[in-house]
């Protein structure tokens, strides 16, 4: 059977949610389709509510960084984070987020038996949001999230290390680590590789590989390049 379609075959109109119909008070207003103007209208109104989720709940975490050390919060997704749990599979101690957003990684570091699990966050709000995951999870007190900028941390004593930073920063952050981390430790980045490390593993494809880096290696083979260039 074809759908009702009123006197003379004429479709039945449509209407606004929350207009009257008629015989029952109140405008009839037939639904019409937006405009040019009412598409520019919806644009500007979705764009200001994008910046002020940003202002509120993204920005206060990049007041302290230099714009060159920035990195947005994206969050990783389930196969994301089997990748990188993966490679840090039969591995143990201290085991350290840089830029933790929700928690979800050190949840699931923490799970897998790598603890102490630390994330480090400058953002307030993801800081309650993953505190907030990790009480649900009923691990509030064995998981840790700290406020504290991850390139004044002092990373010296932790043998694995996940990172999901943008490219801009990783030429920094690997100066850092090869000052930082013991030859024991492993690095794990999500998303984007060390341009300047060759890894000693990786799982995954596309943006959803991850990569991971042995810092005795990783020291091997610099010394091994400057070596080359000195000769």
């Amino acid at each position: 059977m074809g759908t009702p379609q009123g006197n003379h075959g004429a479709v039945a109109p449509q209407w606004f949610p929350g207009a009257t119909t008629p015989g029952q008070g109140g405008d009839f207003r037939p639904l019409r389709a937006l405009g040019a103007r009412g598409l520019l209208q919806l644009a500007a109104t979705t764009s200001l509510a994008a910046y002020a989720v940003w202002a509120a709940v993204l920005m206060p975490g990049f007041r302290r960084v230099p714009l060159r050390l920035q990195v947005p919060y994206v969050p990783s997704n389930a196969q994301q984070v089997a990748n990188v749990m993966g490679l840090l599979r039969e591995r143990t101690g201290k085991t350290a987020d840089l830029g933790s957003g929700d928690g979800r990684l050190v949840i699931a570091a923490y799970k897998q038996g790598l603890r102490p699990a630390v994330g480090y966050e400058l953002n307030p709000w993801l800081l309650w949001l993953a505190r907030y995951r990790a009480r649900r999870a009923g691990y509030e007190g064995k998981v840790s999230f700290l406020k504290q900028d991850l390139w004044k941390a002092n990373l010296s004593d932790c043998y694995n290390v996940i990172v999901f930073l943008a490219p801009s920063v990783k030429d920094p952050l690997a100066a850092k680590l090869l000052a930082e981390l013991p030859d024991e430790a492993r690095v794990v980045a999500g998303r984007f590789p060390f341009p300047s490390w060759t890894p000693s593993s990786t799982m995954g494809q596309g943006l959803e590989q991850a990569w991971a880096y042995d810092m005795k290696e990783v020291r091997r083979t610099a010394r091994s390049s400057t070596d080359g260039c000195t000769l």
